[in-house]
């Protein structure tokens, strides 16, 4: 789950990580109000969608006045911004983040996230802050730096100095980043964090350090233990359709493609997305209804599929193992009775009880193309696709 730059910083706040002040603003009056009470020359006016890129979109404007401020956001509340992140499709924003300004002497990057290769925490740091961290990763990886914390000794001060000295800080400036990336620290294990990432991260004028940004990423299965967390959940912010299969308890993954999945076992799933690339098409989701998939899973997972206006046939791949492909068969047929539908279809039932789905799947008189193996699946749904063209 992802949060709001506003949201991250009241966190970091929590934790005792320095930001600039700030206030939320939903309007035009309110961000003029809040850059007055924010005082001094400058103020920042920035976009709160979740994507990065803002600045290059247009979502990050300064202001030197109160009005100034209030303009910036008359024209950011409504706007869709579009930056790499968000695809061609871009996010409306609908508020915005007024912060006051400060004085920059230097800007930096820092992130903390999984590394599952070596199932340990790593602590990423560059000296080259304020850039996109992926082209400086790719052209001078030599300023890239990395730390590695086992999550049962947890982040040793001597890591966190050792590393300030290789930001380039002085003897005083390592003692606050020390102090600095131990309070994100504690943030990102006690709240189940996923990725804590602040690009840029400041150092003053007066050499004190400032998170400028902040994204905070959390992991979805953890937030049962985080009811504060996962009240900062903006749905506005989300994929509709991955929403909605959130709300029917489905794993669903939206896709670029048209053809429809609908798959019991997240294996078998990628399997599935596999195959269609591999005959030439291109699937639109990831959905894994479940090894315990009923009537009403079937018939709520093929909603859910034709909501996406993308989708010109749906593939339906099921091993029976708990589940009985009897039972699957006959939520098919009840599904696409009841749903109306208006794609083809194609469905491969194997595994438990697999003749016998079969059977009623060709006895009940609805075009339902029905296939054996997962490679015969896959071409007839690429097959169908190509067709409707």
């Amino acid at each position: 789950m992802n949060v709001h730059e506003y949201q991250a910083k009241a966190l970091f706040r929590e934790y005792g990580v320095a930001v600039p002040d700030g206030e939320l603003a939903t309007n035009a009056e309110e961000a003029r109000s809040a850059a007055q009470r924010l005082g001094g020359d400058v103020t920042v006016v920035k976009a709160q969608v979740h994507a990065g890129g803002r600045g290059k979109g247009g979502g990050i404007k300064l202001a030197h006045s109160p009005e100034e401020a209030g303009q910036h956001a008359e024209t950011m509340i409504g706007m869709t911004l579009v930056t790499k992140q968000t695809g061609a499709e871009g996010k409306k924003v609908r508020k915005v983040y007024v912060e006051g300004g400060c004085d920059i002497e230097r800007e930096l990057y820092l992130a903390i996230t999984l590394d599952r290769e070596s199932e340990r925490f790593a602590v990423i740091a560059s000296t080259e802050g304020g850039m996109d961290i992926e082209e400086v990763a790719e052209s001078t990886p030599e300023k890239i730096h990395n730390v590695l914390v086992d999550p049962v000794a947890g982040l040793s001060s001597w890591q966190g100095r050792a590393l300030g000295f290789r930001l380039d800080f002085d003897g005083d400036q390592v003692k606050r980043f020390d102090q600095f990336l131990g309070g994100l620290f504690r943030l990102f294990v006690e709240k189940d964090a996923s990725l804590i990432e602040i690009n840029p991260l400041v150092v003053t004028s007066e050499g004190n350090l400032l998170a400028l940004d902040g994204k905070l990423n959390f992991d979805d299965n953890a937030l049962f233990r985080h009811p504060e967390i996962a009240a900062l959940r903006d749905p506005e912010e989300e994929n509709f359709l991955e929403r909605t299969a959130a709300e029917m308890d489905f794993s669903y993954v939206s896709l670029d493609g048209n053809i429809g999945c609908m798959v019991n076992g997240a294996g078998l799933a990628m399997a599935t997305l596999d195959m269609i690339s591999q005959a030439g098409g291109s699937p639109a989701n990831f959905l894994d209804v479940g090894g315990d998939a009923d009537k009403t899973r079937i018939e709520n997972a093929f909603k859910l599929i034709l909501q996406d206006e993308d989708v010109q046939g749906i593939l339906v791949n099921i091993f029976g193992g708990i589940v009985r492909c009897d039972l699957i068969a006959e939520g098919v047929v009840a599904a696409t009775q009841s749903v109306g539908l208006s794609v083809p279809l194609v469905v491969r039932l194997q595994g438990t009880n697999a003749e016998e789905g079969r059977r009623i799947l060709a006895e009940s008189s609805l075009d339902i193309d029905s296939a054996e193996t997962l490679q015969d699946a896959a071409d007839r749904a690429v097959a169908v696709v190509g067709q409707g063209n």
